[in-house]
């Protein structure tokens, strides 16, 4: 059985329309659920404070500062919280639920201010006259718990602007051309269609 012209094309040439396609149905994706970019950074803000959370247990335990064990569950409950209500105000193919919308700001609101604490609580833990807790080799985490709990608030942050401007850049994103061109390479007869007499 004879090849197909694609099984003919060189391997860099198959490997190049292979990724062309990928990024095709790919943008067709996000053309019909753009909001899975905002929710794609809130899951990357979730991973980088779930998966550092030891850092900040540690942190706790040295420092024992006022409300600091409530705030990083406060900041682990309502981040699962938030993406529970952002699934929500996103039906797929139905109109925004502006409750859970509100709800899911809310939220997110209630995780900053939660890290901002926590971040105070160590800020004031190392720089207090009275015994202050110094950064040295054995208590290096705090100092990764503070790197990354910046972190966490800087995805959080871009994440609440790509969702407020979410309907401005969609309607860009739908504008984006991803209809397949079939080419006429002429090779084909004119079909009568006429009849014979």
């Amino acid at each position: 059985m004879a090849n197909s012209k694609s099984d003919k094309k060189p391997f860099g040439q198959r490997f190049a329309a292979g990724l062309k396609e990928a990024w095709r149905k790919f943008l067709v994706s996000i053309k019909r659920r753009p909001q899975m970019i905002p929710l794609t950074v809130l899951v990357i803000a979730f991973l980088v404070y779930s998966l550092n959370l030891m850092h900040v247990s540690d942190t706790t335990a040295k420092i024992q500062g006022s409300g600091m064990g409530l705030a990083g569950f406060v900041t682990m409950l309502f981040s699962i919280l938030s993406l529970v209500c952002f699934m929500n105000a996103f039906p797929y193919r139905k109109k925004v639920n502006v409750p859970m919308l509100i709800l899911m700001f809310l939220m997110l609101g209630v995780v900053i201010f939660a890290d901002v604490y926590y971040l105070r609580c160590i800020a004031a833990a190392v720089s207090r006259p009275d015994n202050p807790i110094a950064i040295t080799a054995s208590t290096f985490y705090i100092a990764y718990a503070q790197y990354y709990l910046r972190a966490h608030i800087g995805i959080l942050c871009a994440g609440i602007v790509l969702i407020a401007l979410l309907p401005v850049y969609s309607k860009l994103i739908r504008k984006i051309k991803t209809s397949v061109e079939v080419v006429d390479n002429g090779a084909m007869d004119t079909i009568d269609i006429s009849g014979e007499n």
